[in-house]
């Protein structure tokens, strides 16, 4: 067995840490059976959003005639686009292994890994070779859900996000299970790129954990492009000639909508099972998440856990917080606590979806609070962009404090770091309502949101 002074788990958001480790003279082993880079440069947020860029291109070029301009979309090269990103995403991972077997006080496993006894890890699935570690970063990751409640499974075929990334043709029909953020991405996507797409979800609207009236105007813009089955719960794939079918429930009502493809996009769940956390004395919640304190330690001595598998957001520019921690803990000895200052998310649909905070359903009667609203049509820029679907909504303590923004229409992911950006720097909502924007740029959207809240200028005539 192989003692290491740090033995990182997970080449995603663990290879920051084990770098790191490297770099500050420690004797570091970084356990990855795939690529490094982990699930957001392999097969989640890179070649998503580049994927779906080439959409955003299809959707402008298809709309310009409204603006008045004669252009058409006469060709989709998709399997070169697929190609071309794939290959993109290889060659960065290949670096980052590269960098990796480079480094004199680095030792890189490209092996499954799974905990045989206390911070230690079989990574020979013969059982030939075993690694210890002083101290352990776990960032074992998380992969799509495919739930037992939907029965045909194991015989028919479908798609998870991993498989929806790498096809080589874009299917005519496209059945989408799932109403959250992949769903509503992977529809935006396909459906540019020439698919008919119907989505079957469970709640009655798209993205229903986002804020109400921000999930409402999606579903409406989405109802205008796609097939939406809304409250039906899947409960069974059946093959269907070349493509399957999906059979949904809703109270009495049955439903089946066949695909040439069927894509679950269901949710992900942690790695734990995989890396058999148990057998280290690493306790995780009912869901599987490894349960960490405020320092990210687990429950057992000398084990931090950070990224997908701990849980507490599940987003990339999260984990690559949680990395920044576990320097700080694991590799620095000190005891910082975790913070997520102006945490935000966003959802690369179309429109996009963007947001921070607690949303008007999260806060209920559990406190006072005012809410202020804009429409992308109230400013001049904004209403040559969306003028039927763009909205900002700002809700705000009785104190000022900034509770919560949520914002969708074109741009929204960048929109919403103005409302990061104070809430890290201790700003309230009269501050960020008072400064001055630039004229006439489509941030006015959020200032304008947050003068309805706050009152803070004249609006003239």
């Amino acid at each position: 067995m192989t003692t290491f002074d740090l033995l990182v788990l997970g080449g995603g958001t663990g290879n920051i840490v084990a770098s790191a480790a490297a770099d500050a003279g420690l004797d570091v082993a970084l356990v990855e059976r795939d690529r490094l880079g982990g699930t957001c440069l392999n097969r989640g947020c890179n070649p998503s959003k580049k994927l779906i860029h080439r959409a955003n291109v299809v959707e402008t070029v298809r709309e310009a005639g409204s603006y008045g301009i004669d252009a058409s979309v006469d060709g989709i090269d998709f399997r070169g686009i697929v190609e071309a990103v794939n290959a993109e995403v290889a060659r960065e991972a290949e670096a980052k292994a590269e960098r990796a077997r480079e480094d004199e006080n680095l030792t890189l496993y490209r092996s499954e890994g799974r905990f045989v006894d206390e911070r230690t890890v079989e990574v020979d699935a013969d059982g030939g070779t075993t690694v210890t570690g002083e101290r352990v970063v776990l960032a074992g990751g998380s992969r799509p859900t495919v739930p037992d409640s939907i029965d045909g499974t194991d015989d028919a075929a479908f798609l998870t996000s991993d498989e929806a990334l790498r096809l080589d043709a874009c299917p005519e029909r496209l059945v989408v299970v799932g109403g959250g953020y992949i769903a509503v991405e992977m529809s935006h996507f396909f459906a540019e790129m020439g698919a008919e797409v119907t989505i079957v979800g469970r709640g009655d609207a798209l993205l229903a954990r986002e804020d109400r009236d921000v999930a409402e105007r999606l579903t409406e813009a989405y109802g205008r492009k796609h097939d939406l089955y809304l409250g039906y719960e899947a409960t069974a794939l059946r093959t269907a000639g070349e493509g399957t079918t999906v059979v949904a429930e809703a109270d009495d009502e049955e439903i089946e909508v066949r695909g040439d493809e069927v894509l679950l996009a269901v949710g992900r769940r942690p790695n734990s099972d995989g890396w058999n956390v148990a057998a280290g004395g690493i306790e995780t919640d009912d869901r599987g998440f490894v349960e960490t304190n405020e320092y990210l330690e687990t429950s057992a001595d000398g084990v931090w856990a950070i990224g997908d598998i701990a849980g507490n957001y599940m987003l990339k520019h999260s984990g690559d917080k949680e990395a920044e921690y576990a320097v700080e803990n694991a590799v620095r000895g000190n005891r910082t606590a975790v913070e997520y200052p102006g945490m935000a998310h966003a959802v690369f649909g179309s429109p996009e979806v963007a947001s921070l905070g607690r949303t008007e359903s999260e806060l209920d009667d559990e406190r006072s609070y005012a809410v202020g609203t804009y429409e992308y049509d109230e400013t001049a820029l904004g209403s040559a962009l969306s003028p039927d679907v763009g909205y900002a909504k700002a809700i705000v303590g009785a104190d000022g404090e900034i509770l919560g923004f949520h914002i969708v229409g074109p741009h929204a992911s960048i929109l919403v770091h103005e409302v990061s950006t104070a809430v890290a720097a201790g700003a309230d909502a009269t501050r960020l309502a008072e400064t001055i924007h630039v004229h006439p740029a489509l941030s006015e959207v959020v200032q304008g949101a947050f003068r309805g809240v706050r009152d803070v200028a004249p609006s003239g005539v």
